[in-house]
């Protein structure tokens, strides 16, 4: 029996989203093996054959995580692990090396390079699966349950309710949208742009502007009760959830 990948639900509560891996291998029998396993385990899956072809897939849709090989094509998996992790989208995205080097001091190496975890090969298909949860969970935790808190707000995705300090907030569909992305990713900066294309979506024209009229709005829900303010504005660059004092 298949085992069952965590889910997420969209933003009205009504289907399950596949969280999304990326298999960056330039082994065609092995990449049919990997999407076979991960999706009976309830993942979505892209392929991508080399580095250059990995950078152009996340600049288009960044994943939920990236699975690895070690030894690719124009550019080692090494390599392409330190550009993700460069690159502001991808900073924080879950790496797992997949390779054949088995010696610790390759594990140190693609650990340094900033792999969340390696897996050497030959692996068990069933154990990848276990890892790959594992580090979901331990990394974007929102991917392994049906409610994310910060501070004191409590966000239920099942049934599309928010509470601050035990008291219900009332948010419209696109406040709540905002905020589920922002708690999803505490303390990460995100410019007017990125939020646009996570929460109204890529193919959509919304002035840049809108953003702040929705952070505004939502600040209005959050601190009604003159609360200290969660959403921490960074000049010339964005918005962040963030309950440091500054």
């Amino acid at each position: 029996m298949a085992a069952q990948a965590p889910t997420r639900r969209d933003s009205a509560g009504s289907h399950a989203v596949r969280p999304r891996v990326l298999v960056v291998e330039d082994e065609q029998a092995l990449v049919e093996l990997l999407r076979y396993n991960l999706e009976q385990s309830g993942y979505s899956v892209s392929v991508a054959l080399d580095g250059e072809e990995a950078l152009a897939a996340v600049r288009d849709e960044v994943p939920d995580l990236v699975l690895l090989d070690w030894m690719l094509p124009l550019m080692s998996g090494i390599e392409l692990c330190r550009q993700l992790r460069r690159q502001t989208a991808t900073a924080n995205v879950p790496i797992i090396l997949l390779t054949a080097r088995g010696e610790e001091a390759d594990r140190v190496r693609g650990l340094d390079a900033g792999a969340d975890d390696y897996v050497a090969k030959p692996f068990s298909p069933a154990e990848l699966v276990a890892r790959i949860r594992a580090v979901l969970r331990r990394i974007r935790p929102a991917l392994a349950d049906e409610a994310l808190s910060y501070a004191d707000l409590y966000m239920d995705l099942v049934g599309h309710r928010l509470t601050r300090g035990g008291k219900p907030v009332h948010l419209g569909p696109t406040e709540f949208r905002l905020l589920r992305h922002f708690m999803e990713y505490p303390g990460r900066v995100f410019s007017r742009e990125q939020l646009l294309d996570a929460v109204w979506g890529k193919d959509v024209y919304v002035e840049v502007r809108t953003v702040d009229v929705h952070i505004r709005r939502l600040r209005i829900a959050l601190n009604g009760d003159d609360r200290p303010d969660l959403i921490r504005t960074v000049r010339a660059t964005g918005y962040a959830l963030d309950a440091t004092p500054e």
